[in-house]
């Protein structure tokens, strides 16, 4: 009931705030999160022509990325816009879309470290790379990406089923993960687990820079490749931090919101540009521009469309 009582404060907050303050960030938000949008989409139909992404674990794992941060981008923005604009969803509507947007955000970091991993593998055992990363393999991986990810809020969704009243499930709110778990000690645990979780990955993800920087010591040729390598491995590392005070973010804002509410709706915003969207921005701006194939592919298909819409203004 507390929690219920929050959520509705928060939505009479929301609809006394000023209209044109309501219209300016929203505005913010669509100028900010489109652009990459369309980034992540022109690069995602360039894997998609070039058959030897398709087949290649480096590159499959890369789309796989720009897949979860497309779908997040786009339901996140969808939430976004319903909540500025006071637009109040059932509940039992809401629940897949928070059980949706909540699985890709666990795919994103657990994809970031099997990057890692294949690159590890590439750098640090280079006969055996073949073998090990085949795309039937990282096909499986990704599989297995979703599963996991999946499994915490289908196990929220069925508590929630079992536990909440008919009125709580037939109200009317605005979409966001709260809602499937009302009870605080739930809340507070569900946000340690996903930390730890990100502690792990961080670990995981230092033993491979360490590793590969000592292959690159060791190593009399290809100090390219393991130099380009531990770059990418520290890029993962700053997204897999941004993530982690992505989850962050939503306590920070709760205590925000109790003293004030302007104060509380610019920290949202800007929480919500620098690390949830920045977070996304990182994988194109690792693989997208510093690939050397990747940014060849992007420049000839973006050449040829070009080409095709000159060709067509001069009939």
């Amino acid at each position: 009931m507390a929690i219920q009582n929050a959520s509705e404060d928060e939505q009479m907050h929301l609809i006394q705030v000023d209209p044109v303050r309501r219209n300016i960030s929203l505005a913010l938000t669509q100028i900010f999160v489109w652009p990459f949008i369309y980034l992540i989409f022109f690069m995602l139909l360039t894997f998609s022509r070039k058959e030897a992404f398709r087949t290649d674990t480096r590159y499959i794992l890369f789309g796989h990325s720009l897949l979860v941060d497309l779908m997040f981008l786009l339901l996140t923005d969808l939430v976004v816009i319903l909540s500025y604009n006071v637009v109040l969803i059932p509940l039992h509507f809401c629940v897949p879309v928070c059980m949706l947007m909540d699985t890709i955000t666990a795919c994103a970091p657990l994809t970031i470290m099997a990057m890692c991993l294949e690159r590890y593998v590439a750098i640090c055992m280079p006969l055996r790379h073949n073998a090990i990363s085949t795309s039937r393999r990282a096909l499986m991986v990704i599989l297995m990406i979703w599963i996991l990810s999946f499994i915490s809020p289908f196990v929220d969704m069925l508590i929630l089923v079992s536990t909440a009243s008919r009125e709580y499930l037939s109200q009317k709110t605005h979409c966001h993960y709260e809602i499937m778990i009302p009870e605080g000690i739930r809340r507070f645990g569900r946000g340690l687990l996903f930390i730890v979780g990100m502690l792990i990955i961080l670990i995981i993800e230092a033993i491979c820079y360490v590793m590969i920087f000592l292959a690159a010591r060791a190593a009399s040729s290809d100090k390219k490749s393991s130099s380009k390598g531990q770059r990418t491995i520290s890029l993962h590392i700053i997204q897999i931090f941004l993530c982690s005070v992505e989850i962050v973010c939503p306590y920070i804002e709760n205590v925000v919101m109790q003293y004030d509410i302007q104060t509380y709706l610019t920290v949202r915003l800007v929480n919500f540009l620098v690390f949830s969207i920045t977070s996304r921005a990182v994988s194109p701006l690792v693989y997208g521009f510093r690939d050397e194939k990747f940014y060849a592919a992007m420049v000839y298909y973006l050449g040829c469309k070009i080409n095709v819409i000159s060709s067509d203004t001069d009939r």
